[in-house]
């Protein structure tokens, strides 16, 4: 890569990372009827794979998850939650269907969001964590699950962001090959 092709990826980088600290200001700054009810949101950012539960514009928990792949990715916009299910059945896009236990997709607890056929669960394929690799649901170990099912409630908001860099100065994989661009996606996910 040439100098100038790298300036310009540097150049985007800062952008971005001024985008992100621009609607993190505004964020924190909103008048308190903008704010969830209950204090209580959860954010997501796919290239970054952290979701974290804020309550009263305070980091309270952070998880590490694994986003959908390539081919189906995480959508990106605010939700809300729908559903929160115990030992879930879990329905599969092409029909199978897996009762709760050690085989089951969704793991051990599942938080549906409001956009059909997407939420946040946990998963038997453990190693998938930290990578682009569910049809584009946000999985979590069973473990982390089951503690975030304990400090959420249906109605919490959900914002799914895509921010490559922060701030702070972090840059994080580009995992979709949309840093200057985020478009959410359709489609059931996993």
């Amino acid at each position: 890569m040439n100098r100038t092709a790298k300036a310009m990826g540097r150049l985007m980088a800062l952008m971005v990372a001024i985008a992100a600290a621009e609607r993190a200001l505004a964020q924190s700054t909103a008048a308190p009827e903008q704010q969830p009810e209950n204090g209580r949101r959860i954010v997501i950012n796919v290239p970054a794979m952290t979701l974290e539960v804020v309550e009263n514009r305070e980091l309270v928990k952070s998880y590490r998850i694994a986003v959908g792949k390539r081919s189906t990715p995480t959508p990106t916009g605010s939700f809300q939650i729908a559903s929160m299910v115990k030992e879930p059945t879990w329905y599969g896009p092409r029909g199978e269907i897996a009762k709760p236990g050690p085989k089951n997709p969704v793991g051990t607890r599942w938080i549906g969001l409001d956009r059909k056929g997407y939420g946040i669960h946990g998963t038997n394929a453990p190693g998938s964590i930290g990578r682009a690799a569910s049809h584009g649901c946000i999985r979590l170990r069973n473990a982390d699950a089951e503690d975030l099912f304990q400090r959420v409630r249906v109605g919490d908001q959900v914002e799914i962001l895509y921010q490559v860099a922060t701030a702070g100065g972090a840059e994080y994989q580009d995992v979709y090959s949309r840093a200057a661009a985020p478009q959410s996606s359709d489609g059931a996910g996993n």
